[in-house]
């Protein structure tokens, strides 16, 4: 999972000459220690002294794969970025993941995680933390494959006017931007009261990028989104994720869930 965040975030951060920021959480001895029973003291400072080498042990192998993985990217590590070159930085942050996340994701301009694995409970808390605690827009990455070599070339938004939606057309300009080309996925009756697909392609014009739009019918869009993504050549999918009422859309599959689900595409979410 690890690397093939680190490959789409490279291939954003070499296409638009940004920064990468690798955030590492570091255990704890008190994250370790089991809170049923009490430990007399020897046990504790054993317990802290292991801790503390699996945790130096797991920091060493961390940077020397991200070395290797950027050197054969030859994207330049540094902590002090220039701008309008990719660079990469290693970070490391006591506690859990999802404060570190919380933390660090916040003057991002965009965060990346893995996609979760919800039957063996990797990755979610990662993915609600980026997507409600920092602001930001979050790049979901595929648990497993390469990258696109045209990543982020042929770019499709789903668009029904919600106000999810129109966050998500506003905090990923860049992208719409650098991309060769943008189509709306449209489908549906849309938002009451929304704006139109056509209103959109309007939008992008203003601010100079040619944008298409797509149509289409579907009982189930979240499967349908990222289908049609693939199915018109595009490497990325951006959408809003999640209404006011996201805990039933969790609970009752809603269509952000599906797409978190089943998307096997990189896909940008914006809550």
């Amino acid at each position: 999972m690890t690397q093939t965040v680190l490959g789409h975030a490279s291939a954003l951060a070499k296409h638009h000459g940004a920064h990468i920021v690798v955030a590492h959480c570091r255990k704890r001895a008190e994250d370790m220690r089991p809170y049923s029973r009490a430990l007399p003291s020897f046990a504790r400072a054993t317990m802290v002294a292991q801790s503390e080498e699996l945790a130096n042990q797991e920091e060493q192998d961390l940077r020397a794969q991200l070395h290797q993985f950027m050197a054969s990217l030859d994207i330049e590590e540094t902590e002090r970025p220039h701008p309008g070159t990719a660079s990469v930085e290693f970070v490391e942050d006591f506690g859990q993941m999802a404060d570190v996340i919380k933390r660090t994701g916040r003057l991002a301009d965009l965060v990346a995680v893995a996609k979760p694995d919800r039957d063996r409970n990797i990755g979610t808390n990662s993915l609600q933390s980026a997507l409600y605690q920092t602001g930001r827009p979050v790049l979901m990455c595929p648990s497993s494959g390469d990258v696109a070599p045209d990543f982020g070339a042929h770019v499709t938004i789903a668009w029904n006017g919600s106000l999810e939606a129109s966050r998500a057309v506003a905090m990923t300009l860049d992208i719409a931007r650098a991309a060769r080309s943008l189509t709306i996925l449209s489908g549906g009756k849309g938002e009451p009261h929304g704006t139109t697909a056509d209103e959109l392609i309007e939008y992008y014009r203003l601010r100079g990028v040619d944008a298409g739009a797509h149509r289409f019918e579907a009982r189930n869009p979240g499967e349908a989104l990222p289908k049609i993504t693939a199915e018109l050549g595009a490497s990325l999918l951006i959408m809003g994720a999640y209404g006011q009422n996201h805990e039933r859309e969790t609970l009752f599959g809603g269509n952000t869930q599906v797409v978190v689900d089943r998307s096997e595409i990189p896909v940008v979410l914006v809550h």
